[in-house]
């Protein structure tokens, strides 16, 4: 039987909020460490009077950026939180919702966003052009100088820990909503995330794949590099997910590797992706 995560709670003046538990990813960053660097540096604080900045992660789905402002949190040495973005998401998703408790008692839970406030955590916000305007203007004062939230739901102003992190993944593609330029000038800097040179593509194959055969991973590492060098949307998790399959297919068939990997790239990417083969 699986047990069921306590949620720790805490009292802001009169209210008692749940908070939310830091995710633990297996994620791990491969190569590029320049850019762990530019988050860090984005991140740092050099004076009393100083804020950190609020990074905002740009790049084509696929490219590594949650594992990016993951792998910089990590280095931080404390609990980190993600919070999904979708077309959907309130501002009290944000900030603190009102749930129904087994009791049958109204509660209130704070997001993993404010949670990461009040812990002094840091928070991943996944796909932040996926939310719209304003759900985005509730997070106005907390990414200037200011630094809190407000729930309208319980009334109360939420400062952030002096180590709280903020960190905002942008998908480079048609997103569901334009980010307002209030909240775009607030989500500095800019850290452009592109797809890898092929040393680090294999490696980040072999680093997630450490049992998949040596000419399959090649090979669809060159299919990759093929694909970049014609702006191709195809990224190294479709690199991952050909060669997964194909090993499989592998072991559960008498198919030669030929066969495996043009079944591979045929089922994950479809007939478009055949162009990129040998």
């Amino acid at each position: 039987m699986m047990k069921s995560k306590t949620c720790e709670t805490i009292t802001i003046g009169s209210t008692e909020i749940m908070l939310a538990n830091p995710a633990k990813l297996p994620l791990k960053w491969v190569g590029q460490k320049e850019l762990i660097k530019q988050v860090q540096a984005a991140w740092m604080v050099v004076d009393e009077k100083d804020v950190p900045f609020n990074p905002r992660l740009i790049g084509k789905p696929g490219v590594g950026k949650t594992t990016l402002g993951y792998a910089a949190a990590k280095r931080l040495n404390t609990k980190i939180y993600l919070f999904q973005a979708t077309m959907d998401t309130r501002p009290e998703d944000l900030i603190i919702t009102p749930v129904m408790g087994a009791d049958g008692q109204v509660k209130y839970a704070a997001s993993s966003l404010v949670t990461a406030m009040i812990r002094g955590g840091v928070c991943i916000l996944d796909e932040g052009n996926r939310m719209s305007e304003r759900a985005w203007a509730s997070l106005a004062p907390l990414l200037d100088d200011r630094r809190y939230v407000e729930s309208i739901i319980t009334g109360l102003t939420i400062s952030a820990d002096p180590n709280f992190r903020f960190i905002v993944t942008i998908n480079e593609d048609a997103s569901t909503y334009e980010i307002p330029e209030y909240i775009h000038s607030r989500l500095q800097p800019q850290i452009f995330i592109d797809f890898p040179d092929r040393e680090d593509e294999l490696l980040i194959l072999k680093e997630n794949l450490p049992f998949a055969d040596e000419d399959i991973l090649n090979y669809m590492v060159d299919f990759l590099q093929r694909a970049h060098a014609t702006d191709e949307v195809y990224s190294v998790r479709d690199g991952i997910n050909m060669a997964r399959y194909a090993m499989k297919m592998m072991r559960g068939t008498q198919m030669s590797k030929e066969e495996v990997i043009h079944r591979a790239i045929l089922t994950v990417l479809g007939e478009e992706g055949l162009r990129y083969g040998e």
